[in-house]
Protein backbone atom coordinates (compact mmCIF):
# COMPACT_ATOMS: atom_id res chain seq x y z
CA UNK A 1 0.00 0.00 0.00
CA UNK A 2 1.32 3.17 -0.71
CA UNK A 3 0.12 6.97 0.25
CA UNK A 4 -2.38 5.71 2.60
CA UNK A 5 -4.24 8.59 3.89
CA UNK A 6 -4.21 7.20 7.25
CA UNK A 7 -0.71 5.39 8.03
CA UNK A 8 0.12 6.72 11.66
CA UNK A 9 -3.34 6.13 12.87
CA UNK A 10 -3.77 3.46 15.50
CA UNK A 11 -7.30 1.68 15.56
CA UNK A 12 -8.03 -0.91 18.76
CA UNK A 13 -11.01 -2.90 16.94
CA UNK A 14 -12.97 -4.66 19.47
CA UNK A 15 -15.91 -5.80 16.87
CA UNK A 16 -16.94 -8.70 15.33
CA UNK A 17 -18.90 -10.05 12.10
CA UNK A 18 -19.93 -7.39 10.16
CA UNK A 19 -20.98 -3.31 10.49
CA UNK A 20 -17.66 -2.91 12.78
CA UNK A 21 -15.29 -5.00 10.92
CA UNK A 22 -16.20 -3.36 7.85
CA UNK A 23 -16.09 0.42 8.95
CA UNK A 24 -12.38 -0.58 10.69
CA UNK A 25 -11.70 -2.19 7.27
CA UNK A 26 -12.08 0.77 5.39
CA UNK A 27 -9.73 2.45 7.70
CA UNK A 28 -7.03 -0.12 7.36
CA UNK A 29 -7.39 -0.17 4.08
CA UNK A 30 -6.30 3.76 3.79
CA UNK A 31 -3.33 3.02 5.92
CA UNK A 32 -4.18 2.58 9.28
CA UNK A 33 -2.70 0.43 11.93
CA UNK A 34 -5.98 -1.47 13.10
CA UNK A 35 -5.46 -3.98 15.59
CA UNK A 36 -8.43 -6.94 15.40
CA UNK A 37 -8.89 -7.92 19.06
CA UNK A 38 -10.59 -10.94 20.42
CA UNK A 39 -11.27 -13.02 23.44
CA UNK A 40 -10.29 -16.45 23.87
CA UNK A 41 -13.34 -18.16 23.47
CA UNK A 42 -15.33 -17.79 19.79
CA UNK A 43 -13.37 -14.57 19.22
CA UNK A 44 -14.98 -13.75 15.98
CA UNK A 45 -18.00 -16.21 14.77
CA UNK A 46 -17.32 -14.55 11.33
CA UNK A 47 -14.90 -17.01 10.62
CA UNK A 48 -17.03 -20.23 10.50
CA UNK A 49 -19.84 -17.85 8.87
CA UNK A 50 -19.73 -19.86 5.61
CA UNK A 51 -16.83 -21.72 3.66
CA UNK A 52 -13.36 -20.83 2.43
CA UNK A 53 -9.81 -21.97 2.04
CA UNK A 54 -8.68 -23.92 5.36
CA UNK A 55 -12.68 -23.38 7.51
CA UNK A 56 -11.98 -20.11 7.44
CA UNK A 57 -15.20 -18.06 5.62
CA UNK A 58 -14.62 -15.94 2.48
CA UNK A 59 -16.51 -13.63 4.66
CA UNK A 60 -13.89 -13.30 7.31
CA UNK A 61 -11.29 -13.12 5.20
CA UNK A 62 -12.64 -10.43 3.36
CA UNK A 63 -13.73 -7.63 6.00
CA UNK A 64 -10.09 -8.16 8.33
CA UNK A 65 -7.75 -7.78 5.41
CA UNK A 66 -4.76 -5.34 6.30
CA UNK A 67 -5.43 -6.03 10.13
CA UNK A 68 -3.55 -7.33 12.58
CA UNK A 69 -4.71 -9.78 15.57
CA UNK A 70 -4.53 -9.67 19.64
CA UNK A 71 -6.28 -12.11 21.86
CA UNK A 72 -7.07 -10.70 25.17
CA UNK A 73 -8.96 -11.16 27.96
CA UNK A 74 -10.90 -8.36 29.16
CA UNK A 75 -12.77 -10.19 31.95
CA UNK A 76 -9.72 -10.05 34.11
CA UNK A 77 -7.94 -7.28 35.35
CA UNK A 78 -4.31 -8.85 33.74
CA UNK A 79 -5.61 -7.85 30.60
CA UNK A 80 -8.04 -4.56 31.15
CA UNK A 81 -4.94 -3.20 31.98
CA UNK A 82 -3.16 -4.61 28.63
CA UNK A 83 -5.69 -2.69 27.15
CA UNK A 84 -5.71 0.66 28.76
CA UNK A 85 -1.66 0.49 27.97
CA UNK A 86 -2.59 0.00 24.18
CA UNK A 87 -5.32 2.64 24.26
CA UNK A 88 -2.72 5.35 26.24
CA UNK A 89 -0.89 4.60 22.29
CA UNK A 90 -4.14 4.72 20.19
CA UNK A 91 -6.09 7.45 18.41
CA UNK A 92 -9.38 5.56 17.23
CA UNK A 93 -11.28 2.74 19.53
CA UNK A 94 -13.80 0.78 18.25
CA UNK A 95 -16.44 -1.47 19.67
CA UNK A 96 -20.25 -3.31 18.97
CA UNK A 97 -21.26 -3.86 22.49
CA UNK A 98 -24.44 -3.24 24.16
CA UNK A 99 -25.02 0.13 26.22
CA UNK A 100 -22.83 -0.67 29.63
CA UNK A 101 -20.87 -3.75 28.61
CA UNK A 102 -17.59 -1.09 28.00
CA UNK A 103 -18.18 0.23 31.52
CA UNK A 104 -18.46 -2.81 33.16
CA UNK A 105 -14.98 -3.89 31.55
CA UNK A 106 -13.61 -1.20 32.94
CA UNK A 107 -12.75 0.15 28.91
CA UNK A 108 -15.07 2.27 28.30
CA UNK A 109 -15.01 6.23 27.05
CA UNK A 110 -14.50 8.18 30.27
CA UNK A 111 -12.00 6.02 31.22
CA UNK A 112 -10.37 5.64 28.71
CA UNK A 113 -10.61 10.02 27.82
CA UNK A 114 -8.91 10.55 31.81
CA UNK A 115 -5.49 8.09 29.86
CA UNK A 116 -5.68 9.84 26.57
CA UNK A 117 -7.49 12.79 26.32
CA UNK A 118 -7.57 12.80 22.62
CA UNK A 119 -8.97 9.56 21.88
CA UNK A 120 -11.63 8.81 19.68
CA UNK A 121 -14.10 5.98 21.12
CA UNK A 122 -16.93 4.12 18.54
CA UNK A 123 -20.19 2.83 20.03
CA UNK A 124 -21.74 1.05 17.19
CA UNK A 125 -25.02 -0.46 18.17
CA UNK A 126 -28.19 -1.47 17.21
CA UNK A 127 -30.44 1.92 18.82
CA UNK A 128 -27.57 4.52 20.09
CA UNK A 129 -26.66 4.27 23.83
CA UNK A 130 -29.64 5.90 25.18
CA UNK A 131 -33.69 5.81 24.00
CA UNK A 132 -36.09 2.56 25.41
CA UNK A 133 -34.29 0.22 22.88
CA UNK A 134 -31.01 1.25 23.97
CA UNK A 135 -30.20 -2.63 24.90
CA UNK A 136 -32.25 -4.56 22.81
CA UNK A 137 -30.76 -7.13 20.86
CA UNK A 138 -31.24 -6.45 17.12
CA UNK A 139 -30.41 -7.48 13.24
CA UNK A 140 -30.48 -5.29 9.86
CA UNK A 141 -34.03 -6.55 9.47
CA UNK A 142 -35.39 -5.02 12.68
CA UNK A 143 -33.31 -1.76 12.36
CA UNK A 144 -34.45 -1.09 8.68
CA UNK A 145 -37.81 -2.51 9.67
CA UNK A 146 -38.62 0.12 12.84
CA UNK A 147 -37.10 2.97 10.44
CA UNK A 148 -39.68 2.71 7.86
CA UNK A 149 -37.26 1.53 5.08
CA UNK A 150 -38.67 -2.12 4.74
CA UNK A 151 -42.18 -0.37 4.52
CA UNK A 152 -41.31 0.78 1.52
CA UNK A 153 -39.80 -1.95 -0.28
CA UNK A 154 -41.98 -4.17 -2.22
CA UNK A 155 -44.44 -4.24 -5.38
CA UNK A 156 -47.84 -2.70 -5.38
CA UNK A 157 -49.93 -5.25 -3.20
CA UNK A 158 -46.67 -7.19 -2.15
CA UNK A 159 -45.65 -7.72 0.76
CA UNK A 160 -42.29 -5.74 2.30
CA UNK A 161 -39.12 -7.27 0.55
CA UNK A 162 -36.06 -7.94 2.49
CA UNK A 163 -32.95 -6.72 0.84
CA UNK A 164 -29.63 -8.75 -0.01
CA UNK A 165 -27.82 -5.59 0.94
CA UNK A 166 -27.52 -5.24 4.73
CA UNK A 167 -28.71 -1.49 4.50
CA UNK A 168 -28.61 -0.97 8.13
CA UNK A 169 -25.22 -3.05 9.27
CA UNK A 170 -23.54 -1.17 6.35
CA UNK A 171 -24.78 1.95 5.07
CA UNK A 172 -26.32 2.46 8.81
CA UNK A 173 -23.54 0.98 10.84
CA UNK A 174 -20.63 0.85 8.66
CA UNK A 175 -20.30 3.94 6.51
CA UNK A 176 -22.24 6.36 9.47
CA UNK A 177 -19.11 5.06 11.77
CA UNK A 178 -16.38 5.53 9.27
CA UNK A 179 -17.73 9.43 8.79
CA UNK A 180 -18.31 9.84 12.42
CA UNK A 181 -14.40 8.75 13.48
CA UNK A 182 -13.05 11.08 10.84
CA UNK A 183 -14.45 13.65 11.65
CA UNK A 184 -13.55 13.39 14.87
CA UNK A 185 -10.42 12.33 14.32
CA UNK A 186 -9.94 15.71 12.29
CA UNK A 187 -11.24 17.73 15.34
CA UNK A 188 -8.83 15.70 17.77
CA UNK A 189 -5.57 16.66 15.72
CA UNK A 190 -6.68 20.12 15.97
CA UNK A 191 -7.95 20.56 19.42
CA UNK A 192 -6.58 17.72 21.11
CA UNK A 193 -10.09 16.34 22.96
CA UNK A 194 -11.32 12.95 21.50
CA UNK A 195 -15.15 12.49 21.05
CA UNK A 196 -17.18 9.65 21.39
CA UNK A 197 -19.13 8.56 18.33
CA UNK A 198 -22.46 7.22 19.40
CA UNK A 199 -23.62 5.29 16.30
CA UNK A 200 -27.07 3.59 16.54
CA UNK A 201 -27.78 2.00 12.50
CA UNK A 202 -31.61 2.73 13.06
CA UNK A 203 -31.85 6.24 13.52
CA UNK A 204 -28.78 6.11 10.94
CA UNK A 205 -31.29 4.54 8.31
CA UNK A 206 -33.99 6.31 8.92
CA UNK A 207 -31.81 10.05 8.72
CA UNK A 208 -31.85 8.52 5.17
CA UNK A 209 -35.02 7.38 4.32
CA UNK A 210 -35.27 10.54 2.80
CA UNK A 211 -38.39 10.16 0.21
CA UNK A 212 -41.16 8.99 1.89
CA UNK A 213 -40.32 11.13 4.49
CA UNK A 214 -40.88 14.22 1.92
CA UNK A 215 -44.07 12.89 0.96
CA UNK A 216 -45.01 12.66 4.38
CA UNK A 217 -45.19 15.97 4.97
CA UNK A 218 -45.90 17.29 1.50
CA UNK A 219 -48.52 14.77 0.25
CA UNK A 220 -49.83 14.23 3.64
CA UNK A 221 -49.43 10.72 3.77
CA UNK A 222 -47.25 7.69 2.22
CA UNK A 223 -47.19 6.53 -0.96
CA UNK A 224 -48.59 2.55 -1.53
CA UNK A 225 -45.72 0.16 -1.30
CA UNK A 226 -44.37 0.10 -4.94
CA UNK A 227 -45.97 3.40 -5.93
CA UNK A 228 -43.58 6.34 -4.92
CA UNK A 229 -41.49 8.26 -8.22
CA UNK A 230 -38.58 5.88 -7.27
CA UNK A 231 -40.16 3.01 -6.38
CA UNK A 232 -42.54 2.05 -9.43
CA UNK A 233 -45.28 4.96 -9.46
CA UNK A 234 -43.30 6.35 -12.92
CA UNK A 235 -43.15 3.58 -15.40
CA UNK A 236 -39.68 5.42 -16.57
CA UNK A 237 -38.46 4.21 -13.85
CA UNK A 238 -38.89 0.64 -12.96
CA UNK A 239 -37.87 -3.11 -13.75
CA UNK A 240 -39.19 -4.79 -17.01
CA UNK A 241 -39.08 -8.47 -17.65
CA UNK A 242 -37.05 -9.68 -20.88
CA UNK A 243 -37.99 -12.55 -22.94
CA UNK A 244 -35.55 -15.11 -21.36
CA UNK A 245 -36.45 -13.98 -17.93
CA UNK A 246 -33.83 -11.69 -17.10
CA UNK A 247 -34.17 -8.11 -16.13
CA UNK A 248 -33.43 -4.91 -17.70
CA UNK A 249 -33.34 -1.27 -15.27
CA UNK A 250 -35.27 1.49 -17.32
CA UNK A 251 -34.47 4.45 -15.80
CA UNK A 252 -34.77 7.79 -18.53
CA UNK A 253 -36.24 9.60 -15.28
CA UNK A 254 -35.30 12.86 -16.97
CA UNK A 255 -37.36 14.49 -20.07
CA UNK A 256 -34.06 14.69 -21.74
CA UNK A 257 -33.53 10.73 -21.58
CA UNK A 258 -36.95 10.03 -22.05
CA UNK A 259 -36.93 11.71 -25.63
CA UNK A 260 -33.85 9.95 -26.54
CA UNK A 261 -35.44 6.51 -24.89
CA UNK A 262 -38.95 6.96 -27.21
CA UNK A 263 -36.76 7.87 -30.38
CA UNK A 264 -34.43 5.07 -30.08
CA UNK A 265 -37.35 2.75 -29.45
CA UNK A 266 -39.37 4.18 -32.89
CA UNK A 267 -41.81 5.70 -30.49
CA UNK A 268 -41.77 9.25 -30.58
CA UNK A 269 -45.61 9.31 -29.80
CA UNK A 270 -44.58 8.55 -26.31
CA UNK A 271 -42.54 11.66 -25.21
CA UNK A 272 -45.89 13.26 -24.38
CA UNK A 273 -46.24 10.65 -21.67
CA UNK A 274 -43.37 11.46 -19.38
CA UNK A 275 -43.78 11.47 -15.82
CA UNK A 276 -47.19 10.00 -16.17
CA UNK A 277 -48.82 9.19 -12.94
CA UNK A 278 -51.83 6.74 -12.10
CA UNK A 279 -53.93 4.96 -14.55
CA UNK A 280 -52.07 6.88 -17.38
CA UNK A 281 -48.71 5.03 -15.74
CA UNK A 282 -50.03 2.22 -15.55
CA UNK A 283 -51.17 1.69 -19.00
CA UNK A 284 -47.67 3.03 -20.11
CA UNK A 285 -45.91 0.26 -17.93
CA UNK A 286 -48.27 -2.47 -19.53
CA UNK A 287 -46.86 -1.26 -22.92
CA UNK A 288 -43.31 -1.25 -21.73
CA UNK A 289 -43.25 -4.64 -20.51
CA UNK A 290 -44.84 -6.03 -23.56
CA UNK A 291 -42.03 -3.97 -25.64
CA UNK A 292 -39.14 -5.24 -23.24
CA UNK A 293 -40.46 -9.16 -23.43
CA UNK A 294 -40.16 -9.31 -27.27
CA UNK A 295 -36.17 -9.38 -26.60
CA UNK A 296 -33.80 -11.47 -24.61
CA UNK A 297 -31.95 -9.10 -22.23
CA UNK A 298 -28.47 -9.47 -23.65
CA UNK A 299 -30.34 -7.84 -27.28
CA UNK A 300 -31.50 -4.88 -24.87
CA UNK A 301 -27.95 -4.43 -23.27
CA UNK A 302 -26.65 -4.60 -27.06
CA UNK A 303 -29.48 -2.50 -28.32
CA UNK A 304 -29.34 0.69 -25.38
CA UNK A 305 -25.25 -0.13 -25.58
CA UNK A 306 -24.66 2.94 -27.05
CA UNK A 307 -27.49 4.59 -26.40
CA UNK A 308 -27.21 7.28 -23.71
CA UNK A 309 -31.05 7.29 -21.73
CA UNK A 310 -29.84 5.71 -18.52
CA UNK A 311 -30.83 1.91 -19.46
CA UNK A 312 -28.83 -1.28 -18.29
CA UNK A 313 -29.42 -4.85 -17.67
CA UNK A 314 -30.03 -5.98 -14.00
CA UNK A 315 -26.91 -8.20 -13.17
CA UNK A 316 -26.26 -10.80 -10.65
CA UNK A 317 -22.97 -10.11 -8.74
CA UNK A 318 -20.43 -12.85 -10.63
CA UNK A 319 -21.86 -10.90 -14.39
CA UNK A 320 -20.81 -7.54 -12.06
CA UNK A 321 -17.88 -8.42 -11.50
CA UNK A 322 -17.05 -9.49 -15.38
CA UNK A 323 -18.56 -6.11 -16.51
CA UNK A 324 -15.80 -3.68 -18.33
CA UNK A 325 -16.72 -0.86 -16.23
CA UNK A 326 -15.46 -2.99 -13.09
CA UNK A 327 -13.00 -4.50 -14.22
CA UNK A 328 -11.53 -1.34 -15.60
CA UNK A 329 -11.78 0.09 -12.38
CA UNK A 330 -10.17 -2.64 -10.63
CA UNK A 331 -12.76 -3.63 -8.37
CA UNK A 332 -11.98 -6.81 -7.30
CA UNK A 333 -8.73 -8.37 -5.72
CA UNK A 334 -7.49 -11.51 -5.05
CA UNK A 335 -5.74 -12.32 -2.41
CA UNK A 336 -5.54 -14.87 0.72
CA UNK A 337 -6.97 -17.39 -1.31
CA UNK A 338 -10.09 -15.79 -2.25
CA UNK A 339 -11.77 -12.92 -4.08
CA UNK A 340 -12.73 -9.51 -2.50
CA UNK A 341 -13.98 -6.25 -3.70
CA UNK A 342 -11.43 -3.40 -3.83
CA UNK A 343 -12.28 -0.33 -1.27
CA UNK A 344 -15.07 1.72 -2.86
CA UNK A 345 -13.30 4.87 -3.73
CA UNK A 346 -10.25 5.97 -5.50
CA UNK A 347 -7.22 8.76 -4.25
CA UNK A 348 -4.73 10.38 -5.89
CA UNK A 349 -1.41 9.68 -4.95
CA UNK A 350 -3.16 6.48 -2.85
CA UNK A 351 -1.76 2.93 -4.23
CA UNK A 352 -4.56 0.02 -2.79
CA UNK A 353 -2.95 -3.25 -1.43
CA UNK A 354 -3.85 -5.50 0.51
CA UNK A 355 -0.82 -5.95 2.42
CA UNK A 356 -1.95 -8.49 5.57
CA UNK A 357 -5.07 -11.06 4.79
CA UNK A 358 -7.13 -11.62 7.55
CA UNK A 359 -4.73 -12.44 10.99
CA UNK A 360 -5.35 -15.40 13.20
CA UNK A 361 -6.77 -15.37 16.50
CA UNK A 362 -3.95 -13.89 18.05
CA UNK A 363 -1.36 -14.09 15.37
CA UNK A 364 0.41 -10.50 16.61
CA UNK A 365 -0.01 -10.18 20.00
CA UNK A 366 3.78 -10.50 21.35
CA UNK A 367 4.67 -8.04 18.64
CA UNK A 368 2.05 -5.74 19.84
CA UNK A 369 2.49 -5.81 23.35
CA UNK A 370 6.50 -5.22 22.40
CA UNK A 371 5.80 -2.38 20.63
CA UNK A 372 3.72 -0.19 23.76
CA UNK A 373 6.71 -1.74 26.00
CA UNK A 374 6.06 -5.20 27.28
CA UNK A 375 9.20 -6.90 28.48
CA UNK A 376 9.80 -10.86 27.10
CA UNK A 377 8.93 -11.82 30.94
CA UNK A 378 5.55 -9.75 30.88
CA UNK A 379 4.67 -11.26 27.60
CA UNK A 380 5.83 -14.67 28.89
CA UNK A 381 3.94 -14.45 31.92
CA UNK A 382 0.34 -13.27 30.07
CA UNK A 383 0.84 -16.08 27.27
CA UNK A 384 1.46 -18.58 30.71
CA UNK A 385 -1.89 -17.12 32.10
CA UNK A 386 -3.62 -16.89 28.73
CA UNK A 387 -4.37 -13.43 29.24
CA UNK A 388 -3.13 -12.86 25.46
Amino acid sequence: MSGGPLRGVRVLDLTRLLPGPVATLHLADMGADVIKIEDHGVGDYARTLGDGPDGVSVFYRSVNRNKRGLRLDLKRAPGREVFLRLARAADIVVESFRPGVSRKLGIDYETLRAINPGIVYCAITGYGQTGPLARAAGHDLNYIGLAGVLDQIGVDGGQPAIPNLQIGDLLGGAMTAVMGILAALFDAQRSGQGRLVDVAMSEAVLAHNLFPFFALQSAGGLPQRGADLLSGGDAGYGVYATADGRHMAVAPLEAKFWDVFCEALGRPEWKTRHAARGAAAVALRRELEDLFAGRTQAEWRDFFADIDCCVTPVLAVGEALEHPQFVARAMAVHADGVMQYAPPLKLSGWVFAVDRVAPAPGEHSEELLREVGFTEDEIVTLRQTAII
